[in-house]
């Protein structure tokens, strides 16, 4: 069976990333399906063909507001259905997620919300978060497999970010956002597919700009790819990639043991 590439990143950017070599580097990856958050663009401001590589199919998913937030999804294999957004008018209006089908497969990029820049936006992220169980639950009764790439902006334990003690009343790992995870790890059945086959420690996915956190790589883990069960038996590897820097997260690439 021929192994199912999944590459997910948050690009801070497309427009940014492109001009860092984003599309010259993805091309070459070998990769089925690539999962992108925070484009920070609108379709009409992407005219230039670096964006359309040939031989692949792109689906956007825009804020109302320029310049903010938006996913996408760049697959090899044109998808039987995409789905934008979550029927929330308050969230589908920042452009948080598009769904793409493959037969019994779904592969979505979502991007959560960041509660760190002001209390308001935390409570958003929390709104955010009391529906969103819910609504991944009533997924998992549903006859697919499901893969969430994303930047969900919670790093789930204490080997998933360097600083864990000093950050434990910060927004990104609240024992509120964590016990979240641990209720859709736990008894909401989904997995986080990168820890299947990495249990390493000092893996992470965001590096503040501050100081010299890259360099010392003083990070978090808060982009995951989470699946259902059925899939997520099929990861078979996963690498944080770092050896060219597109965005202030890096690119997170996962192998399946799948044929898409």
């Amino acid at each position: 069976m021929r192994t199912m590439r999944i590459i997910t990143i948050n690009v801070n950017g497309i427009r940014a990333a492109a001009r860092k070599g984003f599309f010259q580097w993805m091309t070459r990856q070998q990769a089925d399906v690539v999962c992108i958050q925070e484009t920070k663009a609108q379709v009409q401001q992407l005219q230039d063909k670096v964006f359309y590589p040939r031989g692949w199919h792109v689906s956007f998913h825009d804020a109302e507001k320029r310049g903010y937030s938006g996913v996408a999804i760049y697959s090899k294999r044109k998808p039987d259905k995409v789905i934008t957004g979550l029927g929330w008018p308050d969230m589908d209006a920042e452009g948080r997620y598009i769904e793409a089908r493959y037969g019994a497969l779904s592969i979505i990029s979502v991007y959560l919300p960041s509660g760190s820049s002001s209390e308001e936006r935390q409570a958003v992220k929390f709104s955010f978060l009391d529906r969103f169980m819910p609504w991944l639950r009533a997924l998992k009764m549903k006859r697919r497999e499901y893969i969430f790439c994303g930047d969900w902006n919670i790093a789930h334990k204490e080997i998933d970010l360097k600083n864990w003690r000093g950050n434990k009343k910060n927004s990104g790992f609240l024992p509120e956002e964590r016990a979240w995870l641990d209720e859709l790890f736990g008894p909401a059945g989904y997995v986080d597919a990168f820890r299947e086959v990495n249990q390493e420690p000092d893996q992470y996915t965001w590096w503040s700009n501050r100081g010299q956190a890259w360099a010392k790589n003083v990070g978090w883990r808060i982009d995951y790819q989470i699946a259902t069960p059925g899939i997520a038996k099929t990861a078979r590897a996963a690498r944080i990639y770092k050896a060219k820097r597109f965005s202030d997260h890096a690119p997170l690439i996962m192998d399946y043991d799948h044929e898409l």
